[in-house]
């Protein structure tokens, strides 16, 4: 059975460590996916900060990871001695980010990220990069590539996609954390939802450097 899996990291792995108790070896990770579920392409969705890179919405699917690096590290070497002790250290955070978003491109994992935007809500700002439209755009896009999809997000908003693809006799699982999972995805799925922390043995770092 091909299987394609869709990872919805926003949902599954927010809060990192904090919030799990524990961090995740994504390396582990796309290892145990292949092997229990065969799983033959792994889609990661997330959000990057991009300070004022020239991204195209309209020519590319993705933020390159590779040329945001390299902007990024431009940005520190050319402007840092400019910069206040607070602005290099979010400029250098980011940058890790981008490097582990490397990293998993080069374990395997196909990214589909967009830039953070910042919007105020009541006069405070907050940062954002819902990727909820583009996970379920691309669960759309593949319809006819998988014949089970193995969704890696809790978030109630996927349902009206995951019951048109049972509908269209793909077979569909559901992998996420259970106490932030809606109770509609858990219904849907029944018997083929598996609680992701339930896998901390498997999948969890030995080192204790946190990377996401």
């Amino acid at each position: 059975m091909k299987t394609f899996a869709f990872i919805d990291a926003s949902n599954l792995f927010y809060g990192g460590r904090k919030s799990l108790g524990w961090s995740i070896d994504y390396e582990k990770l796309l290892a145990y996916l292949k092997k229990k579920y065969e799983v033959e392409t792994i889609y990661f969705f997330g959000g990057v900060e991009i300070h004022r890179f020239p991204f195209d919405y309209l020519a590319h699917e993705t933020v390159p990871v590779r040329q945001l690096e390299e902007y990024l590290a431009g940005l520190i070497k050319e402007k840092g001695d400019y910069m206040s002790d607070a602005q290099i250290i979010l400029l250098e955070r980011h940058l890790r980010r981008v490097r582990f978003y490397r990293k998993l491109e080069q374990f395997g994992y196909m990214l589909v990220l967009k830039p953070v935007k910042t919007y105020d809500e009541e006069g405070n700002p907050r940062r954002k990069a819902n990727c909820d439209v583009d996970m379920a755009y691309c669960l759309m896009r593949e319809l006819n590539n998988f014949n089970r999809a193995l969704v890696l997000s809790g978030d109630g908003d996927f349902l009206p996609v995951l019951k048109f693809l049972r509908a269209n006799e793909k077979e569909v699982l559901v992998m996420a954390r259970g106490h932030r999972t809606a109770k509609e995805i858990k219904r849907f799925a029944g018997d083929r939802f598996m609680d992701f922390t339930r896998l901390q043995h498997k999948l969890q770092r030995d080192e204790e450097e946190e990377l996401y």
